[in-house]
C-alpha cells in the first residue's frame, strides 16, 4: 500500500467543488496499525460522553438549527440534493441521539462517530487498504459506479450528474459529499489501515478541524497505542497542508 504521506499528497479536490463552496476545507487523516474489533467498554465510554456533549450543544434545538449543519444543508442544495431526504452524515447521526442514542457498530466506527457528533463535523471513515488510488472530490458525470446495498442485496448505483462525490480509480466511495459511503471501502472489525475525512464549512475554522483531528487521534490511540497517523488539510487557497 502507498506510503500514507505520498497518498495524502496525491489527494485532490476539484476546482468545481470549491466553486460551489469557496469556504470548503477538508482534513484527511490516515491511521495505520489500528486494532479493529467489536464495540467494547472503551468505545462505549467514548460514545456516551460524546452523546452527552451533543445533547448539551443542541439544547432542545433541531440539528439543522446549528450553524455548521445549516451550512451543510445549503451546500447540498447547491448541487441539487434535498437535505430533507439525504442528510449530511453528522445531522443524520445527531437525529438518532434520542431516545436511544447512536448504534454501537465497531471500535473504529464508534470512535469517529463520537468525535463527529461532539464537533458537529461530518466525518467519513474508510478502509484505506480497499482504495484503488488516493481519494479525490469531484462533481460526478453520472457514469461512476457506486456499490451499495438495497433491501439487503448488493447493487451498483450511479450518482446524479453534478453531484459532489468522493471517488478513487474504481468508482465512488461516498455520495453527496458525505451522505453515504460505499460497501467496498467500509470499515470492518478487521480494518487495520483507515482514512478519515473531516468536512468543514464556515462558520467552523481550520483550528476546529485540527482540534477534531486531535480528538480522533487521541481516541484511536486509546484503542491502538502503536498506531501511526498522518494528516493533510486541503483548502481552496493553496491545496496545502498543516500538521
Amino acid at each position: 500500500m502507498t506510503d500514507p504521506q505520498q497518498w495524502l499528497a496525491d489527494a485532490t479536490v476539484e476546482d468545481a467543488v470549491f466553486a460551489l463552496r469557496p469556504d470548503y476545507r477538508v482534513l484527511l487523516l490516515t491511521a495505520d496499525g489500528l486494532r479493529g474489533g467489536p464495540s467494547d467498554e472503551i468505545t462505549e465510554q467514548v460514545l456516551a460522553a460524546a452523546e452527552a456533549t451533543a445533547r448539551e450543544r443542541l439544547d432542545g434545538r433541531r440539528p439543522e438549527e446549528l450553524p455548521h449543519l445549516a451550512a451543510w444543508r445549503e451546500a447540498y442544495r447547491a448541487f441539487g440534493a434535498k437535505p430533507q431526504r439525504t442528510r449530511p452524515s453528522v445531522e443524520a447521526l445527531m437525529r438518532r441521539l434520542d431516545p436511544d442514542g447512536l448504534p454501537r457498530i465497531d471500535r473504529i466506527t464508534d470512535v469517529y462517530n463520537a468525535v463527529s457528533i461532539a464537533s458537529t463535523l461530518p466525518f467519513g471513515g474508510e478502509d484505506r487498504a480497499a482504495y484503488a488510488s488516493p481519494p479525490r472530490l469531484v462533481r460526478a458525470d453520472g457514469t461512476e459506479p457506486f456499490d451499495t446495498t438495497a433491501r439487503g442485496e448488493a447493487v451498483v448505483e450511479h450518482p446524479e450528474v453534478g453531484e459532489v462525490v468522493w471517488r478513487d480509480d474504481v468508482g465512488v466511495t461516498c455520495r453527496r459529499w458525505n451522505w453515504r459511503q460505499c460497501t467496498r471501502t467500509g470499515i470492518t472489525t478487521a480494518t487495520t489501515s483507515a482514512v478519515f475525512i473531516l468536512d468543514v464549512l464556515d462558520p467552523l475554522t481550520d483550528d476546529d478541524a485540527l482540534a477534531a483531528a486531535d480528538g480522533l487521534t487521541e481516541g484511536l490511540l486509546a484503542l491502538s497505542p502503536e498506531a501511526t497517523f498522518h494528516r493533510r488539510l486541503l483548502t481552496r487557497a493553496d491545496g496545502g497542508s498543516r500538521c
